[in-house]
């Protein structure tokens, strides 16, 4: 009877779907976007302090693990709190272990592993394993609390609750636990499954399970039981149509009442006001659909108490989703705001202009991958958002109001807006936010985890306060403060009226002029003997040579703007003329020598900031792209090594750096072989020796 109810389901399914499903549309007027999100995130000075929190025993993955990326110190997967009062924090490992821990104390709470064995399996597949776990609102009167594990499909004799894909190679199983005594710190008592999903694939499983914590008793939402599952990473198959098929639970947002009993199995129920209850074809476990890696969601407890869903892409783009009941994120048929072709791996395209009439609703922030440009369009360029949690803790104000998430692969921290994550509207722009330890100094979570995969994670506890933690390590910190960037005092003496040339000492003087309050490179340099360094600058005589400073100015570029590489530079920490950094403000920045801060140290000029991407060959925006004035501020702390420059009194900085080779100098400006003017040059800082 299960497997004709299967067969009469799908097919079923597939003709609703074919009838009331948006399809691709295969129009000729589509064109492929060669680069779909060009607008990158955006660095901010602002910057996140982060504590240790808790270290994990390490774990293996059962079987034993051939792919790298699953051979981590403790596959720690999430981080939440215990909604007892209590202030228990609970932390899933995906090889098994499920902890509780107390005043950064990990303690074993229940081996999940242990309670499966021999099914359970999380050595294949980056998701594979313990993953989740979802405390029940009333965990403190009826002790239950839900989890995610998954078993190999020829391993057990069980089957699927709902349709299972074609040649089903896993389960992902939901089970619910009793405790005994609610506030032991060592499981005792009964569990019970309750869903069992069956996947094509090792990959894009039930990724995430969870309550709405802001529905109250009495509301309709409350008890009520997300379940985030993908596709089973069928999404590059020909015949894929599962996430776009409203018989089948892959590819979907499902929500469920594991306290009811009107499912098909009669071991959870179905809300009646989920959006396709009684549609015809329809299984009403379904929410919303169209995902292909849904990988996590949050609820806003603020604002209008939003809900948020991180989804991992295919081709090119990492998206926030502002998830309503109904929505269709379009996968397969879209990635974002985009078609996706499925005999088509390397490109996306525009949307056809009545896209709208298919319904599908698109991403209110987004980044893509930026390919480098020999990639192969078949392998993993190493990018996938971790979704996270907007902010409404008390402790730190300057984060109220903002989504944190990142990417859980290289381990960036960003933020947006929530006020401007808008359906329907422009995307949010995306931030890139510093990090630093809690002495002070700016690492990054590369740093933090001792490893260029992170694999980070974020977590919330029940104050809104929120905690980051990596797999590569297995470490958990809490977010204690924040920071910004080469902020602070630089100090007292100031110096300004310097214009006119007793005030200049330059490399070529017949090079320059000086009328009124500008100081002209009037002729462009040639390149010197020595290492490879600016061709052509005048330096700043008058008053001290500085440490920490800041330095005002306006800049112009003479040579006009044909000229793909025109550029003039400001120069600080000078000492002598092959030991100095300078700041190359250029119109191109796809090329090492443009568009960043340099050191050079009697060696050829060094590239130290932090928006170059040697990979991808691009840094951070082109600076001038005309021949207007600009405002450039440069601020230099010694004592950290801070680094920052400014554009046009941007409240975020163009460029970043970290170093500390050069402790004090002077100030100057010129250029490569360019030509340009500064004016209303200013420096205010901390004379050397003072």
């Amino acid at each position: 009877m299960t497997k004709l109810r299967w067969c009469l389901l799908t097919a079923v399914a597939l003709l609703a779907a074919l009838f009331t499903v948006p399809q691709t549309a295969a129009l000729a007027d589509e064109q492929p976007v060669k680069d779909p999100i060009p607008e990158r995130p955006i660095t901010s000075d602002l910057g996140l302090v982060l504590q240790e929190y808790a270290q994990f025993p390490k774990s293996e993955p059962t079987p034993a693990p051939v792919d790298p990326r699953l051979m981590r110190w403790a596959r720690i997967n999430y981080i939440g709190e215990v909604p007892d009062g209590s202030g228990r924090m609970y932390v899933p490992d995906l090889n098994g272990p499920m902890y509780i821990v107390r005043n950064g104390q990990p303690h074993l709470y229940l081996d999940v592993k242990a309670q499966f064995d021999p099914y359970f399996f999380s050595g294949r597949g980056l998701g594979q394993g313990f993953g989740i776990v979802a405390f029940d609102p009333d965990f403190t009167t009826n002790g239950k609390f839900y989890t995610v594990h998954t078993e190999l499909a020829s391993s057990t004799t069980k089957v699927p609750d709902l349709t299972p894909q074609a040649n089903t190679i896993y389960h992902g199983i939901i089970d619910e636990w009793t405790a005994d005594d609610p506030s032991a710190d060592t499981f005792h008592g009964t569990h019970r499954e309750i869903l069992r999903l069956g996947f094509g694939g090792q990959i894009h499983g039930i990724q995430e399970i969870g309550f709405n914590p802001n529905a109250k008793r009495g509301d309709k939402d409350y008890a009520k039981l997300y379940v985030a599952a993908g596709d089973g990473g069928q999404g590059q198959a020909a015949g894929n149509t599962d996430p776009q098929n409203l018989g089948v639970p892959q590819g979907k947002l499902l929500r469920i009442d594991p306290h009811g009993t009107n499912s098909a199995n009669g071991k959870y129920g179905i809300p009646a006001d989920n959006p396709f209850v009684g549609k015809p074809g329809a299984i009403g476990e379904i929410f919303a659909l169209g995902f292909r890696d849904p990988h996590r969601f949050s609820w806003d407890t603020g604002g209008s108490h939003r809900l948020f869903l991180g989804h991992i892409g295919e081709h090119a783009i990492e998206g926030v989703w502002d998830i309503r009941a109904g929505d269709n994120a379009g996968w397969p048929n879209r990635e974002g705001p985009f078609v996706f072709e499925k005999n088509d791996r390397c490109e996306l395209y525009t949307l056809p202009e009545d896209d709208a009439k298919y319904g599908y609703d698109y991403p209110v922030a987004a980044y893509d991958h930026d390919p480098p440009a020999d990639w192969s369009c078949s392998g993993d360029i190493g990018k996938a958002i971790s979704g996270g949690y907007v902010y409404r803790g008390h402790k730190l104000p300057e984060l109220y109001g903002k989504y944190i998430f990142g990417d859980l692969v290289d381990g960036a921290v960003y933020y947006t807006e929530e006020s401007r994550m808008r359906r329907g509207g422009p995307r949010a722009p995306i931030h890139q936010l510093q990090t630093f330890d809690t002495n002070g100094n700016r690492l990054t979570m590369q740093q933090f985890a001792g490893d260029k995969r992170v694999d980070l994670r974020f977590g919330r506890d029940s104050k809104g306060e929120l905690y980051l933690l990596s797999k590569a390590n297995g470490k958990i910190w809490k977010v204690v403060g924040t920071r910004h960037f080469a902020a602070g005092p630089v100090g007292h003496t100031h110096v300004n009226g310097t214009a006119g040339a007793k005030n200049w000492a330059p490399v070529t003087p017949s090079k320059w002029e000086f009328h009124g309050d500008q100081v002209i490179l009037a002729e462009a340099g040639v390149e010197r003997p020595g290492p490879r360094r600016p061709f052509e600058y005048a330096v700043l005589t008058k008053g001290p040579e500085f440490g920490t400073e800041r330095i005002d100015a306006d800049v112009r570029i003479d040579t006009p703007t044909d000229v793909t590489n025109r550029d003039v530079i400001i120069v600080f920490g000078y000492r002598s003329d092959t030991q100095f950094y300078y700041a190359h403000l250029s119109q191109d920045n796809s090329i090492y020598a443009h568009n960043g801060i340099f050191l050079v140290n009697n060696a050829d000029r060094q590239r130290i900031e932090d928006q170059w991407d040697a990979l991808r060959s691009r840094g951070a925006p082109p600076s001038i792209t005309d021949t207007k004035w600009h405002h450039v501020t440069v601020i230099r702390h010694v004592d950290t090594g801070e680094i920052a420059v400014y554009l046009d009194h941007a409240k975020d900085p163009r460029m970043t750096a970290v170093d500390k080779t050069l402790t004090s100098g002077r100030v100057g400006f010129g250029s490569f072989d360019n030509t340009g003017r500064v004016r209303n040059l200013k420096v205010t800082g901390t004379a050397a020796g003072d």
